[in-house]
């Protein structure tokens, strides 16, 4: 029975990696995948899923208001295809996750999503929060802080290599701008010392 997965982590914690070698395995037993990550992230280059350790693989792209249950759809009628990737999926917007949960439903094909939990002030992708409502399972991708603590969070850092405690909720960058943090070194980071209002 085909299920929709979230995989979720902080910053370099190999979600990409994870990834790449889940449609490897489908592929090496010659059944068919199809990638998908978010058009906005460039860093590999247009239309590419990278690792960090120098893997990689072409995608196809998702922006804002495309329609993902037709595009799996579509692919679907091109053929057998064992499982659908979605990379970046904290860049989905709820619509496109229900999307998604849909192509999971209605068309039968599993679908394995990877992506940021938390941004960099603490607070939930609007895409991460659909996924953690509508996946069947989720999985968390393990990293380690600088401590040797799980990490959970991440830091944004600016240009002059100070932690940035506001900005926009998206800016793409890797281990030059976002460093993964325990909760409690989160904390220490962003100047967090009080107990939050209630």
């Amino acid at each position: 029975m085909a299920k929709l997965y979230f995989h979720y982590s902080t910053m370099n914690a190999g979600k990409s990696t994870v990834l790449l070698q889940a449609s490897h395995n489908y592929i090496e037993r010659g059944m068919a995948t199809y990638l998908l990550t978010a058009q906005l992230d460039t860093r590999a280059g247009q239309g590419r899923i990278a690792s960090r350790i120098g893997i990689d693989q072409p995608a196809d792209t998702f922006a804002p208001g495309d329609d993902l249950y037709r595009r799996i759809a579509d692919r679907l009628a091109e053929g057998p295809c064992a499982c659908v990737f979605i990379d970046e999926a904290q860049f989905l917007e709820p619509a496109q996750v229900w999307q998604l949960a849909r192509a999971v439903d209605d068309l039968g094909v599993p679908v394995m999503a990877y992506g940021l939990r938390v941004d960099f002030r603490g607070e939930l992708f609007p895409g991460s929060a659909t996924l953690l409502a509508l996946a069947d399972e989720m999985r968390e991708v393990r990293t380690i802080c600088h401590c040797g603590r799980k990490a959970t969070m991440v830091v944004r850092l600016g240009a002059d290599g100070k932690v940035q405690t506001g900005g926009d909720q998206v800016q793409i960058g890797g281990n030059e701008t976002y460093v993964s943090l325990c909760r409690k070194h989160w904390r220490e980071a962003m100047e967090d010392h009080d107990p939050p209002l209630l």
